[in-house]
Protein backbone atom coordinates (compact mmCIF):
# COMPACT_ATOMS: atom_id res chain seq x y z
CA UNK A 1 0.00 0.00 0.00
CA UNK A 2 1.14 3.93 -0.53
CA UNK A 3 3.15 4.94 2.49
CA UNK A 4 1.56 7.89 4.10
CA UNK A 5 3.47 9.58 7.61
CA UNK A 6 1.58 9.99 10.19
CA UNK A 7 1.94 12.82 13.18
CA UNK A 8 1.40 11.79 16.96
CA UNK A 9 0.28 14.73 19.20
CA UNK A 10 2.15 14.43 22.83
CA UNK A 11 1.36 15.90 25.76
CA UNK A 12 4.39 18.48 25.20
CA UNK A 13 5.74 17.34 21.77
CA UNK A 14 5.00 15.58 18.32
CA UNK A 15 6.32 12.27 16.65
CA UNK A 16 5.71 11.32 12.98
CA UNK A 17 6.81 8.70 10.74
CA UNK A 18 8.06 10.49 8.06
CA UNK A 19 11.75 9.26 8.36
CA UNK A 20 10.94 5.41 10.38
CA UNK A 21 8.13 3.72 12.25
CA UNK A 22 7.96 4.60 15.41
CA UNK A 23 9.62 1.64 17.76
CA UNK A 24 7.66 1.74 21.34
CA UNK A 25 10.19 -0.40 23.66
CA UNK A 26 8.22 -2.34 26.69
CA UNK A 27 9.56 -1.84 30.25
CA UNK A 28 7.76 -4.71 32.55
CA UNK A 29 7.87 -3.30 35.66
CA UNK A 30 6.32 -6.46 37.37
CA UNK A 31 7.17 -9.93 38.80
CA UNK A 32 5.49 -11.75 36.06
CA UNK A 33 5.22 -10.80 32.55
CA UNK A 34 5.24 -13.37 30.24
CA UNK A 35 8.69 -12.89 28.74
CA UNK A 36 10.20 -10.89 31.02
CA UNK A 37 8.69 -10.85 34.37
CA UNK A 38 10.58 -10.07 37.43
CA UNK A 39 13.84 -8.57 35.50
CA UNK A 40 13.34 -5.20 35.95
CA UNK A 41 11.11 -5.04 39.29
CA UNK A 42 13.11 -2.65 40.66
CA UNK A 43 13.37 0.81 40.29
CA UNK A 44 17.15 1.16 39.86
CA UNK A 45 16.70 -1.63 37.26
CA UNK A 46 13.85 -0.67 35.24
CA UNK A 47 15.58 2.83 34.67
CA UNK A 48 18.66 1.40 33.49
CA UNK A 49 16.77 -0.72 30.87
CA UNK A 50 14.69 2.13 29.99
CA UNK A 51 17.53 4.16 29.31
CA UNK A 52 18.90 1.45 27.36
CA UNK A 53 15.90 0.55 25.37
CA UNK A 54 16.11 4.40 24.48
CA UNK A 55 19.69 4.23 23.50
CA UNK A 56 19.14 1.20 20.88
CA UNK A 57 16.56 3.25 18.88
CA UNK A 58 13.36 3.21 21.03
CA UNK A 59 11.25 6.10 20.03
CA UNK A 60 8.85 5.44 22.90
CA UNK A 61 9.62 3.34 26.15
CA UNK A 62 6.25 1.74 27.26
CA UNK A 63 6.34 1.60 31.39
CA UNK A 64 3.81 -1.34 32.99
CA UNK A 65 3.09 -1.85 36.36
CA UNK A 66 0.67 -4.74 36.07
CA UNK A 67 0.70 -7.73 34.14
CA UNK A 68 -1.38 -8.20 30.74
CA UNK A 69 -0.47 -11.80 30.36
CA UNK A 70 -3.16 -14.59 29.89
CA UNK A 71 -4.69 -15.27 33.71
CA UNK A 72 -2.93 -12.65 35.22
CA UNK A 73 -4.58 -10.79 38.36
CA UNK A 74 -5.39 -6.97 39.13
CA UNK A 75 -2.83 -5.31 41.18
CA UNK A 76 -4.19 -2.43 43.42
CA UNK A 77 -3.87 1.08 41.94
CA UNK A 78 -1.44 2.46 44.73
CA UNK A 79 1.21 -0.71 43.94
CA UNK A 80 1.10 0.04 40.01
CA UNK A 81 1.77 3.44 40.70
CA UNK A 82 4.56 3.18 43.19
CA UNK A 83 5.95 0.46 40.65
CA UNK A 84 5.66 2.93 37.57
CA UNK A 85 6.17 7.05 39.18
CA UNK A 86 9.75 6.38 39.80
CA UNK A 87 11.01 4.84 36.61
CA UNK A 88 8.60 6.95 34.33
CA UNK A 89 10.20 10.38 36.31
CA UNK A 90 13.76 9.24 35.92
CA UNK A 91 13.26 8.29 32.71
CA UNK A 92 11.10 11.48 31.68
CA UNK A 93 13.86 13.63 33.50
CA UNK A 94 16.89 11.83 30.99
CA UNK A 95 14.20 13.26 27.73
CA UNK A 96 12.70 10.35 26.74
CA UNK A 97 9.25 9.76 25.70
CA UNK A 98 7.55 7.80 27.78
CA UNK A 99 4.21 5.76 27.73
CA UNK A 100 2.44 4.53 30.78
CA UNK A 101 0.20 1.15 30.29
CA UNK A 102 -2.24 1.30 32.11
CA UNK A 103 -6.45 1.24 32.07
CA UNK A 104 -6.65 2.71 35.81
CA UNK A 105 -7.00 7.02 35.38
CA UNK A 106 -5.27 7.36 38.99
CA UNK A 107 -2.53 5.77 37.70
CA UNK A 108 -2.64 7.60 34.50
CA UNK A 109 -2.69 10.58 36.12
CA UNK A 110 0.16 9.53 38.65
CA UNK A 111 2.27 9.01 35.36
CA UNK A 112 1.24 11.74 33.64
CA UNK A 113 2.20 13.71 36.37
CA UNK A 114 5.96 11.82 36.75
CA UNK A 115 5.93 13.65 33.03
CA UNK A 116 4.28 10.45 30.92
CA UNK A 117 3.44 11.79 27.49
CA UNK A 118 1.10 8.74 26.54
CA UNK A 119 -1.57 6.51 27.89
CA UNK A 120 -1.81 3.12 26.48
CA UNK A 121 -4.67 1.74 27.48
CA UNK A 122 -5.51 -2.18 27.01
CA UNK A 123 -9.09 -1.96 27.81
CA UNK A 124 -9.87 1.15 24.72
CA UNK A 125 -10.57 3.85 27.78
CA UNK A 126 -13.33 1.77 29.18
CA UNK A 127 -12.80 3.09 32.94
CA UNK A 128 -15.73 6.59 32.43
CA UNK A 129 -12.82 9.02 33.91
CA UNK A 130 -9.82 8.14 31.90
CA UNK A 131 -11.32 9.92 28.64
CA UNK A 132 -11.76 13.08 30.79
CA UNK A 133 -8.27 12.79 32.41
CA UNK A 134 -6.60 12.03 28.29
CA UNK A 135 -8.26 15.36 27.01
CA UNK A 136 -7.89 17.32 30.26
CA UNK A 137 -3.66 16.46 30.66
CA UNK A 138 -3.68 16.43 26.53
CA UNK A 139 -1.46 13.00 26.25
CA UNK A 140 -1.52 11.01 23.08
CA UNK A 141 -3.59 7.88 23.39
CA UNK A 142 -3.37 4.29 22.05
CA UNK A 143 -7.03 3.08 22.16
CA UNK A 144 -6.55 -1.42 22.10
CA UNK A 145 -9.02 -3.71 21.77
CA UNK A 146 -9.16 -6.76 23.94
CA UNK A 147 -12.38 -9.42 24.27
CA UNK A 148 -12.80 -10.10 28.20
CA UNK A 149 -9.84 -9.05 30.75
CA UNK A 150 -5.98 -10.80 31.20
CA UNK A 151 -7.61 -12.85 33.88
CA UNK A 152 -9.95 -14.79 31.33
CA UNK A 153 -9.35 -13.28 27.86
CA UNK A 154 -7.59 -16.61 26.69
CA UNK A 155 -10.53 -18.97 28.09
CA UNK A 156 -12.99 -19.15 24.49
CA UNK A 157 -12.24 -16.05 22.41
CA UNK A 158 -15.10 -16.06 19.93
CA UNK A 159 -16.27 -14.08 16.87
CA UNK A 160 -18.35 -13.80 13.98
CA UNK A 161 -16.00 -11.66 12.14
CA UNK A 162 -13.18 -10.56 13.93
CA UNK A 163 -12.30 -8.13 11.51
CA UNK A 164 -15.00 -6.22 11.50
CA UNK A 165 -15.70 -6.88 14.94
CA UNK A 166 -12.08 -5.07 16.21
CA UNK A 167 -12.65 -2.65 13.41
CA UNK A 168 -16.09 -1.30 14.64
CA UNK A 169 -14.61 -1.57 18.31
CA UNK A 170 -11.82 1.03 17.41
CA UNK A 171 -14.25 3.64 15.24
CA UNK A 172 -16.58 3.62 18.18
CA UNK A 173 -14.11 4.07 21.10
CA UNK A 174 -12.38 7.16 18.85
CA UNK A 175 -15.41 8.84 18.41
CA UNK A 176 -15.98 8.50 22.25
CA UNK A 177 -12.55 9.88 22.64
CA UNK A 178 -13.19 12.46 20.39
CA UNK A 179 -16.74 13.38 21.61
CA UNK A 180 -14.62 13.59 25.10
CA UNK A 181 -12.37 16.23 24.32
CA UNK A 182 -9.49 13.80 22.96
CA UNK A 183 -7.69 15.69 19.44
CA UNK A 184 -7.83 13.10 16.53
CA UNK A 185 -4.22 13.74 16.06
CA UNK A 186 -3.28 12.47 20.07
CA UNK A 187 -5.35 8.48 19.03
CA UNK A 188 -3.29 5.97 17.51
CA UNK A 189 -5.62 2.35 17.81
CA UNK A 190 -4.44 -0.86 18.55
CA UNK A 191 -6.03 -4.60 17.64
CA UNK A 192 -4.82 -5.92 20.40
CA UNK A 193 -2.78 -8.84 18.72
CA UNK A 194 -2.83 -11.61 21.60
CA UNK A 195 -5.71 -10.07 23.51
CA UNK A 196 -8.88 -12.62 23.80
CA UNK A 197 -8.15 -13.99 20.13
CA UNK A 198 -6.71 -17.43 18.88
CA UNK A 199 -3.80 -17.64 16.88
CA UNK A 200 -6.15 -17.89 13.71
CA UNK A 201 -7.91 -14.66 14.58
CA UNK A 202 -4.28 -12.80 14.97
CA UNK A 203 -3.74 -13.75 11.76
CA UNK A 204 -6.87 -12.48 10.17
CA UNK A 205 -6.16 -9.07 11.68
CA UNK A 206 -2.51 -8.96 10.76
CA UNK A 207 -3.67 -10.05 7.28
CA UNK A 208 -6.52 -6.98 7.24
CA UNK A 209 -4.56 -4.03 9.49
CA UNK A 210 -5.96 -1.67 6.61
CA UNK A 211 -9.49 -2.69 7.38
CA UNK A 212 -8.81 -2.64 11.39
CA UNK A 213 -8.00 0.86 11.48
CA UNK A 214 -10.12 2.59 9.47
CA UNK A 215 -7.45 5.03 8.17
CA UNK A 216 -6.42 6.10 12.16
CA UNK A 217 -2.81 5.30 13.30
CA UNK A 218 -1.86 2.13 14.05
CA UNK A 219 0.21 0.31 16.66
CA UNK A 220 0.49 -3.27 16.35
CA UNK A 221 2.05 -5.59 19.24
CA UNK A 222 3.10 -9.06 17.95
CA UNK A 223 6.28 -9.22 20.21
CA UNK A 224 7.04 -12.49 21.32
CA UNK A 225 3.72 -13.68 21.67
CA UNK A 226 2.13 -17.00 21.44
CA UNK A 227 0.65 -17.11 18.29
CA UNK A 228 3.85 -16.78 17.08
CA UNK A 229 4.65 -20.08 19.11
CA UNK A 230 2.54 -22.09 17.61
CA UNK A 231 3.28 -21.31 14.09
CA UNK A 232 7.35 -22.71 15.12
CA UNK A 233 5.26 -25.73 16.63
CA UNK A 234 3.93 -26.53 13.25
CA UNK A 235 7.68 -25.81 11.96
CA UNK A 236 9.22 -28.10 14.07
CA UNK A 237 11.05 -25.31 16.15
CA UNK A 238 9.03 -24.98 19.93
CA UNK A 239 9.84 -21.87 21.44
CA UNK A 240 10.22 -19.90 24.46
CA UNK A 241 8.91 -16.09 24.42
CA UNK A 242 12.62 -15.21 24.30
CA UNK A 243 13.31 -17.82 21.31
CA UNK A 244 10.69 -16.05 19.19
CA UNK A 245 12.23 -12.47 18.30
CA UNK A 246 12.78 -13.64 14.46
CA UNK A 247 9.08 -14.49 14.36
CA UNK A 248 8.92 -10.99 15.59
CA UNK A 249 10.47 -9.61 13.31
CA UNK A 250 8.68 -11.12 10.30
CA UNK A 251 5.27 -10.41 11.59
CA UNK A 252 6.43 -6.66 12.63
CA UNK A 253 8.03 -6.03 8.72
CA UNK A 254 4.64 -7.45 7.47
CA UNK A 255 2.98 -5.39 9.40
CA UNK A 256 4.82 -2.34 8.66
CA UNK A 257 4.21 -2.77 4.81
CA UNK A 258 0.37 -3.14 5.64
CA UNK A 259 0.13 0.40 7.21
CA UNK A 260 1.61 -0.24 10.95
CA UNK A 261 2.70 3.60 11.97
CA UNK A 262 4.18 2.26 15.65
CA UNK A 263 5.42 -1.32 16.63
CA UNK A 264 5.51 -2.45 20.19
CA UNK A 265 8.47 -4.73 20.92
CA UNK A 266 11.05 -6.46 23.76
CA UNK A 267 13.71 -6.41 21.82
CA UNK A 268 14.49 -2.62 20.65
CA UNK A 269 18.01 -3.10 18.49
CA UNK A 270 16.25 -6.52 16.41
CA UNK A 271 13.56 -4.06 15.42
CA UNK A 272 15.65 -1.15 14.61
CA UNK A 273 17.16 -3.54 11.96
CA UNK A 274 13.84 -4.98 10.42
CA UNK A 275 11.43 -1.83 10.68
CA UNK A 276 14.49 0.30 8.93
CA UNK A 277 14.72 -2.80 6.37
CA UNK A 278 10.54 -2.52 6.02
CA UNK A 279 10.52 1.05 5.82
CA UNK A 280 13.08 1.49 3.02
CA UNK A 281 11.12 -0.98 1.20
CA UNK A 282 7.71 0.72 1.77
CA UNK A 283 8.84 4.28 0.86
CA UNK A 284 10.22 3.44 -2.41
CA UNK A 285 6.77 2.90 -3.28
CA UNK A 286 6.93 7.18 -2.50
Amino acid sequence: MPFEPITWQLRTRTLDTEDHTLIMGILNVTPDSFSDGGMWATAEAAVKRGRSLAESGADIVDVGGESNRPGAHPVEAFREINRVAPVIEELSGDGIVVSVDTAKPEVGAAAVGAGAEIINDITGLADPEMIPLCATTGVGVVIMHMQGTPENMQGNPGYNDVVAEVAEFLAERSQAAMDGGIGPAAIVVDPGIGFGKTATHNLQLLASLDEVGLGRPLLVGTSRKSFLGSILDKAGRPSQPTDRDVATAASMSLAISSGAAIVRVHDVGMALEASRTADAIVRAHR
